[in-house]
């Protein structure tokens, strides 16, 4: 009886541990995101100065990658950590933006504000 009760009570506080426990593995995997998008946009910003590029300017990624660290996974694979391409073409000035699918996958732990400035209408 007493390890019925206490099986009980282990499997009552793994119910209530679970969901926080995935929102925040989400909520960290949308920080990573963000992050790479920081480093994308300032790919972008080194890139159009080193190259006088002017506001508008169209830039495709293998451009950027001499901007980015080349252990990183977003160097070698141009995309975020749920394989999602951030773009094959930024543009100069603009925001880069979050994949869509990624969006999704990580909505019920953000919301748009955390995604502020990332995120396309």
């Amino acid at each position: 009886m007493e390890i019925m009760m206490v099986v009980g009570i282990i499997a009552m506080l793994a119910a209530i541990a679970l969901p926080a426990y995935q929102r925040n593995r989400k909520r960290a995997q949308a920080t990573m995101v963000k992050q790479e998008l920081r480093m994308i946009d300032n790919a972008i910003t080194q890139y159009a100065f080193e190259n006088n590029k002017s506001t508008g300017a169209i830039v495709a990624f293998p451009y950027l990658k001499p901007y980015l660290k080349d252990s990183s996974p977003l160097y070698a694979t141009g995309a975020d950590l749920f394989g999602n391409a951030y773009g094959p073409t930024f543009t100069v000035s603009t925001y880069p933006s979050v994949p869509s699918a990624t969006y999704q996958a990580l909505s019920d732990a953000t919301d748009t504000v955390f995604w502020s400035p990332y995120l396309t209408p």
